[in-house]
């Protein structure tokens, strides 16, 4: 009775056939038996024809890969050959196989996406200090965003392998089936309404919360107040504050949205009356513009209110678990740099918020501003987020039925991360 052997059919170009095509222990081989049959496993579909159910799970670990395996059953006077060395076999190639795959991973550049501003720093500080990731890897590829609703799209198409984004677009994004974890925070109570001066006085001079009808009654308008766009904490927590705190009709705002960047300039311009801003905007608007005010902040705004978090992908989570764990180590130390030693950390940050246009002594002074705020610890704002949920969800701006908040939080990293 002959051993049987398989042979590997595979895709032209694709990662497996050059795999193969290398010298590996696992190599193609194909059978000269007289009556051989062959039957197909298509990693793809995760479908195992013929009596080889076994190997499904062997295989399925592999889908990514476009392989398609052909085992021929060698018979000599019409007796099967035994399958246990040929199930042995194709579990070592399968492994083998997922093992290089990995490897391959290993080796290309994580694609991380951001928005370049403050509640972002720990990145920034983990990139300048060369903490990111282990000595000798890729460089990453950063993809720098102007709003969390482009990057949540960037995630639900299935681009990015590490994201620092808003809780909001997070929620969203998972909601949506994007494969996220929310690993750590990086700020919570970010969120600041700043206003310019006509609109500013109004609430320096009576109560709050008649100060935009009183404004709207002296200059014959509505005031215009700018604001991330739908779905983002920054809005979230302004519609709390104006309809829960202040008991103010949506209506008697025109309420636009606009990325980080067009706020500052809208702001600065005069071109609105006031904003829902995040730093640096804040700390840039109150020295350009004296008469400028912040007239609401943090849990004032919305109770316990969390903010900007780090994320990943779950594919990544489950093929490069150190690389993560290395991300989550370099995030808590930032954070703890961020609190401990503004100035030195402004130096890392300044090189990338507002496309590093911005004075290092105006940085340093928005991350004094914000030094509270830096909270690396994901457990901390899990409550705050079920309660963002529900509000987004009552908003309409969320489906809270297609996520739960369990589901978008892995603790694992943090709570491995040196403290």
């Amino acid at each position: 009775m002959r051993q049987a052997e398989t042979e590997i059919k595979l895709v032209p170009g694709s990662f497996a056939e050059k795999f193969f095509a290398a010298p590996h222990g696992c190599r193609s081989r194909r059978s000269s038996g007289k009556d051989g049959r062959f039957i197909d496993i298509a990693t793809q579909s995760n479908k195992i024809t013929g009596k080889l159910d076994k190997l499904a799970p062997v295989f399925g670990t592999a889908a990514a890969v476009p392989l398609t395996v052909s085992v021929p059953l060698i018979t000599f006077d019409r007796t099967p050959i035994m399958f246990s060395k040929l199930l042995t076999t194709l579990a070592v190639c399968a492994s083998t196989l997922l093992a290089a795959g990995h490897a391959a991973a290993a080796d290309r550049p994580l694609e991380i996406g951001y928005l370049p501003i403050l509640p972002m720093s720990q990145l920034f500080v983990a990139l300048e200090s060369d903490t990111l990731q282990k000595k000798g890897a890729p460089a990453p590829k950063l993809v720098p965003f102007q709003s969390g609703p482009a990057l949540t799209q960037a995630l639900v198409s299935g681009q990015l392998d590490v994201a620092y984004v808003g809780i909001g677009p997070a929620l969203v994004a998972r909601s949506k089936g994007a494969d996220i974890k929310v690993l750590a925070s990086n700020i919570v109570e970010q969120v600041n309404v700043i206003a310019l001066g006509p609109l500013a006085s109004y609430f320096a001079s009576g109560d709050p919360a008649t100060a935009f009808a009183r404004f709207a009654k002296d200059h014959n308008r509505k005031p215009t107040i700018a604001s991330y766009p739908k779905g983002a904490v920054p809005e979230t927590a302004f519609q709390y504050w104006i309809r829960e705190r202040l008991k103010v009709d949506p209506g008697a705002i025109n309420l636009i949205y606009q990325g980080e960047a067009q706020i500052q300039q809208s702001l600065t311009t005069g071109a609105i009356d006031g904003a829902v801003a995040l730093e640096p905007t804040v700390s840039v608007v109150l020295s350009k513009l004296p008469d400028a005010r912040v007239v609401a902040q943090g849990s004032a705004m919305f109770p316990r209110q969390p903010g900007a978090v780090l994320l990943a992908r779950e594919k990544l989570i489950k093929e490069q678990p150190e690389a993560v764990q290395q991300i989550v180590n370099a995030h808590v130390d930032a954070t703890r740099l961020l609190r401990d030693n503004p100035a030195k950390a402004a130096g890392y940050v300044q090189k990338y918020v507002a496309g590093g246009r911005l004075d290092k002594a105006l940085v340093e002074k928005a991350i004094r501003r914000s030094h509270d705020q830096f909270v690396a610890n994901p457990y901390v704002i899990i409550g705050p987020t079920r309660d963002l949920q529900k509000y987004q969800a009552e908003l309409g701006t969320l489906d809270s039925a297609a996520v739960t908040v369990e589901q978008l939080f892995d603790m694992r990293f943090f709570d491995k991360a040196p403290k």
